[in-house]
């Protein structure tokens, strides 16, 4: 295959996740070899249903969280956990793959029970979704409760200008499709291995599901 149909592939790959997303569809996105080298299924927050937890508990097996942007996180007043977590283990982090951390708390929807069920962590990714939309705080507080079963990470500020990790490349995939600022990711591991599932079966994968896979630096020439 020349450059040019590559590029025009990789294309044809943008524009097919973005218009997968607008339909509440997951999208199989791997950041880069010289990063996690990890593909993560991602969802839009707003069409998680029990059956997308199970499909992320069962075909991806990662942790199951939820990216919001700086802007939203901010509103709703979360921390990065690092910086305010007080404990000697929340020191000295030395990441090989990044400079910090994006994780923050981690909530249940009020109206939740255990929190970690198919129905209940759907229940909660959802609603993070409609506080997306429309960032209060005191709402916020009002409808969640943490600690809890679903993680949430705040992106970088600049979003892919700071920090090219799954959470700032699915909240630009979730503002290209003119969708609120919350996308869920999940790593995809590999059963045999048990490290993080190679691209050639990550897409596969989505060949076989009817899925669309992207490379994040498809979506960074595109979004950056």
């Amino acid at each position: 295959m020349s450059r040019s149909e590559e590029t025009a592939v990789d294309a044809d790959s943008v524009a097919d996740a973005v218009a997968a997303f607008a339909r509440g569809e997951p999208v199989l996105i791997h950041d880069a070899a010289d990063r996690e080298g990890e593909t993560d299924l991602v969802y839009p927050a707003g069409a998680v249903t029990p059956e997308a937890v199970a499909r992320m508990r069962n075909d991806a097996g990662g942790l199951v969280c939820v990216a919001l942007s700086d802007r939203v996180a901010d509103a709703l007043e979360l921390p990065f956990m690092q910086e305010v977590l007080a404990h000697p283990t929340a020191a000295d982090h030395d990441l090989a793959y990044d400079e910090r951390s994006s994780f923050s708390l981690t909530v249940n929807h009020r109206d939740t029970f255990t929190g970690i069920t198919d129905d209940d962590r759907s229940l909660t990714i959802r609603e993070l979704a409609a506080v997306a939309a429309d960032p209060d705080p005191d709402a916020f507080t009002d409808a969640f409760r943490s600690p809890g079963h679903v993680h949430l990470l705040r992106a970088a500020p600049d979003g892919l200008a700071d920090r090219e990790g799954h959470t700032e490349l699915a909240l630009a995939l979730a503002a290209a499709a003119d969708l609120p600022d919350a996308a869920v990711v999940c790593e995809m591991l590999d059963d045999e291995t048990g490290a993080a599932l190679p691209p050639a079966a990550a897409r596969a994968y989505a060949e076989r599901e009817g899925l669309v896979y992207v490379e994040g630096a498809s979506l960074l020439e595109r979004f950056e």
